[in-house]
């Protein structure tokens, strides 16, 4: 980090403003703003900074989003998120960066496929919901999915998702693809999402902390680029009402496969 060019931090501050505006609108595309970090800077030093950003959008997400969480869904992941956590810290403990950013592509790509698979099979018994649904009918809908997921599948992607999340701060595709995969609609899924990543990140401050992963020079660059978090918050403020919901279900699959690719590929 003391050596980071120009275009560097280009490169970062337009990471910065992409979490924003996926904290606001497209959860999934987070994995590309991780992926820049972990590219622009060592991967374990690239979680470290990212964190205190990341932060920062849930606290505007939460905002703009809060009277839109299922907090039942919430309930039922955080006692498995806990365990993928602590098991994502004793990974940091030994993993070099080729095997984090190997691990977390890997978990991605799996992790869409999953969802995919069993999308499609939902659609052969279950008629597709309406897109002009009103608000509503969407908080019913996400009361009935949450609620009808069943425990095994929230464990597992709970595990999965606190793994991923303290590893390199990829939990944000594994908890969309279970917020999709049960059926959460726009509204809920950005409210229960924003609650979600508010919570979680807050209590990993402490292990970043006690790993080396957060210091005094990673809270320097943060001060630098957290003021470009701002305006993409905003952008994805404006532009969620305009997204349709198959084109969001969408964005949010393919933002994932990309940044798992990305994180294979560096």
């Amino acid at each position: 980090m003391d050596t980071i060019s120009l275009w560097q931090l280009v490169a970062l501050a337009a990471a910065s403003t992409l979490v924003g505006f996926s904290k606001t609108a497209v959860s999934g595309a987070n994995t590309i703003s991780l992926a820049v970090f972990a590219a622009v800077l060592p991967a374990r030093e690239s979680t470290g900074v990212l964190l205190p950003i990341l932060i920062v959008g849930d606290l505007l997400a939460v905002l703009v989003y809060r009277r839109h969480a299922h907090w039942p869904t919430l309930l039922r992941l955080f006692p498995a998120v806990a365990v993928g956590v602590v098991a994502g810290t004793v990974f940091l403990l030994w993993a070099d960066d080729a095997a984090v950013r190997t691990s977390i592509g890997a978990i991605l790509l799996f992790m869409t496929g999953v969802t995919l698979w069993r999308r499609r099979l939902a659609e052969k018994v279950a008629q597709g919901e309406d897109e002009t649904a009103t608000e509503e009918d969407e908080t019913a809908t996400e009361s009935e999915a949450g609620s009808g997921t069943g425990r095994t599948a929230a464990r597992g992607y709970g595990v999965l998702g606190g793994f991923t999340t303290m590893v390199a701060n990829a939990g944000g595709p594994v908890m969309s693809l279970y917020l999709l995969s049960a059926g959460f609609r726009k509204l809920g899924f950005l409210g229960t999402s924003a609650w979600f990543f508010l919570i979680l990140n807050v209590s990993k401050v402490p292990f970043s902390v006690g790993l080396g992963l957060i210091d005094a020079r990673s809270l320097l660059l943060d001060a630098c680029l957290v003021l470009f978090v701002l305006p993409g918050a905003y952008l994805g403020r404006v532009c969620v009402d305009r997204i349709n919901q198959k084109v969001f279900d969408r964005i949010v699959i393919g933002a994932t496969v990309v940044g798992g690719l990305q994180l294979l590929l560096i």
